[in-house]
């Protein structure tokens, strides 16, 4: 049977490349607006209670007020991919490795996890769980992404001036990730988190710098790795990527779409220092591909469906 999606934003970077996934698919069958409907409420909240999945591609508030829209007696089913509902109790995280694929088939209601949080939960969460990294350490993330995550205005302004070569933001230490960063991977302290945009169109590097030797508990750079490629045994999106032999990673500017993840743990001669390292596509499984991910797991079909994944 096929079903019917209704993508709310449709017209921005994340909704288009949503959009793009599900072109051509015989299990779903989009919902449009036309430009005249597309910002009528009215239009909007008929498209949102006849669709059998919503997808919000919208900022917080304009999320809220979409979700409001619809009849809790309509059974539309939505996923999120605003901040709004990251860490509501009522909502299901969007992040089938870590909260299971089970959860997120069976929610009514998923919340898709924000591009730098995604690589952050994906290597801290499972060693936190394990036992292996304390739940109490004040750990740093710093993060480098391509601009297409900033929406348009952050896009127009690095395709129009080619003279930034970096960007530094969030310097007031209240970036809108870092909530989930902290309740998904259950810590006490809140990290600190450093986010920088460089002057490619899509990518990005998460970094979780360890001083094991000063951690209380911690396991060791062997024990991190072996945990995480076991956590991740089997997975097709999330998967321990291979060493690089020149011992440098890159962010091509020319990088192609990708949906999966590749997590890497580098440690020093001694072992006394790691560095944890997630590398992926800001709107792949940072954004629209997570998407798609949790939409076919609601729907009933496999997960990697749709999805730009490395032939195994």
């Amino acid at each position: 049977m096929t079903a019917t999606v209704f993508i709310d934003g449709a017209v921005g970077t994340t909704g288009l490349e949503i959009a793009d996934r599900l072109a051509g698919r015989s299990e779903f069958e989009l919902l449009t607006l036309d430009e005249a409907r597309r910002k009528d409420a009215a239009a909007r909240a008929e498209a949102l209670n006849a669709a059998d999945f919503a997808i919000l591609c919208l900022p917080d508030d304009a999320a809220r007020e979409a979700v409001a829209m619809i009849d809790p007696g309509s059974g539309t089913r939505v996923i999120d991919a605003s901040t709004a509902h990251r860490v509501a109790d009522d909502w299901t995280y969007g992040f089938p490795e870590v909260v299971g694929r089970d959860a997120v088939a069976g929610a009514a209601r998923v919340s898709n996890p924000g591009c730098y949080s995604t690589g952050f939960i994906a290597l801290v969460a499972p060693l936190v769980r394990a036992g292996l990294l304390p739940a109490d350490w004040p750990y740093t993330c710093n993060a480098v992404s391509g601009y297409s995550g900033g929406g348009k205005s952050l896009i127009a302004r690095f395709e129009e001036d080619s003279d930034i070569a970096w960007r530094g933001y969030a310097l007031g230490l209240g970036h809108k990730h870092v909530p989930e960063m902290q309740a998904r991977c259950g810590l006490s302290v809140a990290p600190l988190f450093t986010p920088a945009v460089i002057p490619a169109h899509r990518g990005m590097v998460v970094e979780v710098p360890l001083p094991l030797a000063a951690m209380p508990g911690a396991g060791t750079a062997d024990a991190l790795r072996d945990a995480l490629a076991s956590f991740y045994e089997g997975r097709r999106v999330v998967r321990m990527g291979d060493a690089p032999a020149d011992r440098e990673l890159l962010l091509r500017r020319s990088r192609e779409p990708s949906d999966a993840m590749d997590l890497h743990v580098f440690a020093s001669a001694d072992g006394s220092q790691v560095r944890l390292v997630a590398d992926l596509d800001n709107l792949g499984k940072g954004a629209s591909g997570a998407a798609v991910q949790s939409l076919n797991l609601m729907a009933g079909l496999d997960e990697a469906s749709g999805l730009r994944l490395p032939k195994i």
